[in-house]
C-alpha cells in the first residue's frame, strides 16, 4: 500500500493553493482531481473579482496557471476519484477508483460544492454565456440589463437584491405562490422598485443561440406560458456539498456540509482537514476557498510535526 504524507481531495482553487503551500513546505503532496478537475471555475467565462488579474481571466485559464504553479513545486497530480475512505485509524485510508488503496498521514478535503440546476437542456447549453449560478461572480456583467432569477430561499432573495443594485431589472420567477425565505428578506424584495416577483412561475426553456436573449416561462395557475427578455438567467436553488463519502466518519451539518472547528479548517478527526465550498456554504467564492486552502495547508503541516514529535519521544 502506498503512504503519503498529505493527500489533497479535489482540485479546485481550495485544494491547488493547499497542494501549492504543502509542496512548499516540502509535504509531497499527492491530489487527486475528482470528476470535475479545476472545480466549478471550469464552467466558468469570465473571471473579474480574483486579485491579480486587473484585465480578468478565463476560469479554464486560471485553474490551468493554479495546477502549473503546484507542479512547478512537484506537487502529485493524479487523476482518479475517492470512492470510500477509513479514518478509524491513523494513518488514514482511502481507496481510489475502487481499485487503488492508499495510507495518508494528513488529508486535505476540498472537493467543493456543485450548484443545483433545474434540468433544462438549453439551461446546460447555454452555461457560461449567459446562465449563472453566482450572482457575486457573475452580476457584473450584466449591469445596466434585465435578468432572471429562479429560488424562493433567502440565498435567492440576497442574489436578487445583489443584482438590482447591478442590473436594469431583476425577474424573480417563483413557482408557488409563497417563498421559503425569511420574512424579512422577502420584505426587501418585494419592496425594491426593480425587482419584480412572478409568482406560479416555472421556466421551460432558456431561449438563445450562443447567448441568452430571453426565458419561456410556464404560469403554472392557468397554464399559459409567456416570454420574458433577459440577458442573463441565474440559477438560485441552492448547492449540494460533494462530501458524502467522508460522511460516515466526519460530522456535517444538517445540508451535509463539512462542519471545521471555529476560524479552523480540522474536522472532528485528528488530521483531517476541510477547506473551500465543501465546508464553506456562505461565501462561495474563489478567492475565500484558496484562502482557506492555504489554511489546510499550513494546519496540516503543523499535525504532522506534532505527530512527528510525537513518534520521536516515543522512540
Amino acid at each position: 500500500m502506498e503512504h503519503l504524507q498529505c493527500l489533497i481531495i479535489g482540485a479546485g482553487p481550495a485544494g491547488f493553493t493547499a497542494a501549492i503551500y504543502a509542496a512548499r513546505a516540502n509535504l509531497n503532496p499527492v491530489m487527486y482531481v475528482g470528476s470535475q478537475p479545476g472545480g466549478q471555475l471550469t464552467i466558468t467565462r469570465d473571471v473579474e473579482n480574483y486579485p491579480g488579474f486587473p484585465d480578468g481571466v478565463l476560469g479554464p485559464e486560471m485553474m490551468e496557471l493554479f495546477e502549473k504553479q503546484a507542479k512547478r513545486f512537484n506537487a502529485d497530480i493524479r487523476n482518479g476519484i475517492v470512492t470510500d475512505v477509513d479514518f478509524s485509524s491513523h494513518p488514514h485510508e482511502i481507496t481510489i477508483d475502487n481499485i487503488k488503496n492508499i495510507s495518508a498521514d494528513s488529508i486535505i478535503i476540498a472537493t467543493g460544492a456543485s450548484a443545483k440546476w433545474l434540468g433544462l437542456p438549453s439551461e446546460t447549453r447555454l452555461n457560461g454565456s449567459g446562465v449563472s449560478a453566482c450572482a457575486v461572480c457573475d452580476g457584473f456583467f450584466y449591469r445596466g440589463q434585465d435578468v432572471a432569477i429562479v429560488g424562493a430561499g433567502d440565498t435567492a432573495c440576497e442574489e436578487a437584491l445583489y443584482l438590482s443594485k447591478l442590473c436594469n431589472h431583476v425577474h424573480m420567477l417563483i413557482r408557488r405562490d409563497e417563498m421559503r425565505a425569511s420574512k424579512i428578506m422577502q420584505k426587501r424584495v418585494i419592496n425594491t422598485p426593480n425587482i419584480t416577483v412572478h409568482w406560479h412561475a416555472e421556466a421551460e426553456e432558456v431561449i438563445g443561440e450562443q447567448i441568452v436573449t430571453g426565458v419561456r416561462v410556464k404560469d403554472n395557475l392557468n397554464e399559459e406560458t409567456y416570454v420574458l427578455a433577459v440577458q442573463g438567467f441565474f440559477v438560485a436553488i441552492g448547492h449540494h456539498p460533494n462530501a458524502k463519502v467522508f460522511s460516515q466518519y466526519l460530522d456535517t451539518d444538517d445540508q451535509g456540509y463539512i462542519i471545521t472547528q471555529p476560524d479552523s479548517t480540522k474536522t472532528n478527526i485528528p488530521g483531517v482537514f476541510a477547506c473551500g465550498d465543501v465546508q464553506d456554504k456562505h461565501f462561495r467564492q474563489a478567492v475565500t476557498a484558496a484562502g482557506s486552502g492555504c489554511m489546510a495547508a499550513l494546519e496540516a503541516e503543523r499535525f504532522l510535526t506534532t505527530v512527528e514529535a510525537h513518534v520521536s519521544s516515543a522512540d
